[in-house]
């Protein structure tokens, strides 16, 4: 828990603090309840806000609720995956759009001729993978303001889940999250955390 220094240092209330970072752990198991369009909806109008250079919004998000699709993506997950999100109401694919630079026109209209920057395939992938992953961080923190646990996978299938899914399309999966109401045993302990002198140089 934080203490009261560092919790007056923060420009939002301790207990959102808490709900957001202190008390919100990785879920691996979930109950039933639903998890509603209205709060997808939300998580994503958050996550858009997210910084990505040259404001290039590369990150692409599809939502796994039907137990058709389920079926789909169960396979292609590492089998220690599987029942995470078999349990799960909604499984989200965050996959990274290559062809970001198709918007720039749209998303960034002061620098005309940006999307000529872009137009070496495997750095423009680059871009789109580490813009995304930036996203995918907004995303998880988002989830949890829409009160929901979330538990970020990265073992799966990518080959696959891009063949499935993707095919004939620019995306390239790059993160799996489960969403929903993690159950009482659902999650573990909070293991150690490195301190601030630890991880933190102030030059």
């Amino acid at each position: 828990m934080s203490t009261s220094t560092e919790a007056s240092a923060l420009a939002i209330d301790d207990r959102t603090a808490s709900l957001l970072f202190r008390d919100a752990h990785t879920a691996y198991a979930f109950t039933d309840q639903p998890v509603t369009d209205e709060q997808l909806a939300a998580i994503y109008d958050l996550v858009r806000h997210a910084p990505t250079a040259m404001n290039s919004q590369p990150l692409r998000i599809t939502y796994i609720r039907s137990e058709a699709a389920k079926a789909r993506l169960l396979p292609l997950l590492a089998e220690g995956n599987r029942p995470k999100s078999a349990s799960a109401p909604v499984v989200a694919i965050l996959a990274a759009d290559t062809d970001f630079h198709e918007n720039f026109a749209r998303v960034l209209p002061q620098l005309p001729g940006a999307k000529e920057k872009f137009a070496d395939d495997d750095a423009r992938a680059q871009a789109a993978k580490f813009n995304a992953s930036l996203q995918a961080g907004y995303f998880i923190i988002a989830a949890r303001a829409a009160g929901l646990d979330a538990g970020p996978m990265g073992g799966f299938d990518k080959a696959g889940i891009d063949a499935e899914f993707f095919a004939g399309t620019a995306l390239r999966s790059l993160l799996v999250v489960n969403l929903g109401y993690v159950t009482e045993s659902g999650r573990n302990p909070r293991n150690p955390r490195l301190e601030h002198d630890e991880a933190v140089t102030v030059l």
